[in-house]
């Protein structure tokens, strides 16, 4: 069970209470909720916000080929997971991603969920521009898309 999408911060924002009502399964013991959020600080800068910018198309594949490259490396039978990320400008603390999983057992879901943040990180489309205190942005360096 999977659900992903990318989600326009000028129309809504990500709402944890959306992943905890997909993932919600009595078949499922263990529950665990990754948040990104926009901090205030990064390389001795202070951030004030950061835009997203992302190809919507190639991410929701990456997130879907990500999903299904956890079936086939761990093994795990039953599963749901809920992947979100922001396209847009955020302020600081509001979420930029949420990757929600559940599974029948704990070590399954630490697993998976890291599994899910890791990969995403490496092979999605996602582009992040840092806003600071005097005014100035910038495109961070980011990992080329491999491919899987």
């Amino acid at each position: 069970m999977l659900h992903t999408k990318i989600v326009d911060s000028k129309k809504e924002k990500i709402l944890s209470s959306n992943a905890e009502k997909f993932i919600k399964d009595s078949k499922f013991g263990a529950s665990i909720y990754f948040l990104g959020t926009i901090r205030n600080t990064n390389d001795n800068k202070t951030v004030t916000g950061i835009t997203y910018d992302s190809h919507d198309e190639m991410v929701i594949k990456s997130f879907n080929e990500i999903y299904n490259d956890a079936v086939l490396k761990l093994n795990i039978k039953d599963k749901a997971v809920f992947i979100e990320h922001a396209k847009g400008y955020l302020n600081l603390g509001e979420i930029s991603i949420i990757i929600a999983v559940a599974c029948k057992h704990r070590d399954q879901a630490y697993l998976l969920s890291r599994f899910m943040i890791e990969e995403i990180k490496k092979r999605s489309p996602i582009w992040k521009k840092e806003h600071y205190k005097n005014n100035e942005s910038e495109w961070l360096k980011g990992n080329p898309i491999l491919g899987t």
